[in-house]
């Protein structure tokens, strides 16, 4: 029986130059030498770990959702790369498009209340084209790979910008973990879920293997709510039934909501409570990453330039 089914070829996109974006480049913070530390026991005690897992360069995965972009906090996380403390960066679907388009206008993040409403949400020509146009090409190297390579190649004028462009060029591994119909570029007539599949599920093993590196190192949420917490519970399960011992490590789980109402299942449970139940250490906290992130990044270089 044949099924009705929306035609995506008829989609009607619109310039990205005639877009209002929310994020600049402006916005972006570069340094941290007198950032405020914040000072909340439990977070002084995981930059404790996260510290002494860099100095032993054991693995430290960072996680991130789309706000950590949208805060302006890009830079920092680049700079950690750099000095090779980040060694591997997942990511939801919405930190790659924004990642992506800050590299390409310097610029990203549309007002969403307004151009939901006249169907014109997420249908910027060049977002959906391009990144859909680097997973179609290649699929076989995983979605971060994919987006870094090509905004790279094309030399895309604000790529200083891009956490995807900095992996790439550094060789660092960076993951893309995205459900079909989650992220705006699926939206794209250009999108083919097939290829989209391929790279998100190459970028899932990848990730898979870096977990399966992870005794007595870290893992780092930063405001994925869902994707981040799902996708590390199935790649640690799966690194400890491949026989890797993948304990004692630390875990913490960053997001934005605060009091009881907003408590949230899946980062507590899969990733602060149940990975460290054979050793190690999982931590809940509260807090802006436009604080977490630069006081983090402060205590780390200042202890890391201190050696």
């Amino acid at each position: 029986m044949e099924r009705a089914m929306i035609d995506l070829t008829k989609i009607k996109t619109y310039p990205i130059a005639e877009r209002h974006n929310l994020v600049k480049r402006s916005d972006f913070l570069a340094d941290t030498r007198d950032f405020p530390v914040w000072q909340n026991r439990q977070f002084l005690q995981l930059a404790k770990r996260v510290i002494r897992a860099a100095k032993a360069k054991k693995q430290i995965i960072v996680m991130m959702g789309g706000h950590v972009v949208k805060s302006g906090l890009s830079l920092l996380v680049i700079d950690l790369v750099k000095r090779g403390v980040i060694t591997h960066l997942a990511m939801n679907g919405a930190v790659s498009i924004h990642d992506f388009e800050m590299a390409l206008i310097g610029e990203t993040s549309e007002y969403v209340p307004r151009s939901i409403e006249d169907g014109s949400f997420g249908m910027a020509e060049e977002t959906g084209r391009f990144m859909n146009e680097a997973i179609n090409r290649y699929a076989e190297e995983g979605m971060g790979y994919a987006i870094g390579r090509w905004i790279v190649e094309h030399n895309l004028p604000y790529q200083q910008y891009s956490i995807l462009a900095i992996a790439y060029r550094l060789g660092v591994p960076a993951t893309v973990h995205v459900a079909i119909g989650t992220d705006i570029i699926h939206q794209h007539p250009t999108c083919d879920g097939a290829r989209t599949g391929l790279a998100t599920y190459t970028d899932f093993k990848i990730l898979c293997h870096s977990v399966a590196q992870m005794k007595e190192g870290c893992y780092l949420n930063f405001g994925s709510a869902v994707i981040g917490p799902e996708v590390f519970l199935k790649a640690l399960s799966i690194a400890r039934n491949l026989g890797y011992q993948v304990h004692p490590i630390t875990t913490a789980n960053f997001d934005i909501r605060r009091g009881l109402s907003d408590y949230f299942y899946r980062p507590s449970k899969n990733i602060v409570q149940r990975p460290t139940s054979l050793g190690g250490r999982g931590f809940n906290l509260r807090v802006d990453h436009k604080v977490s992130i630069p006081s983090l990044h402060r205590l780390i270089v200042e202890a890391l330039e201190a050696q």
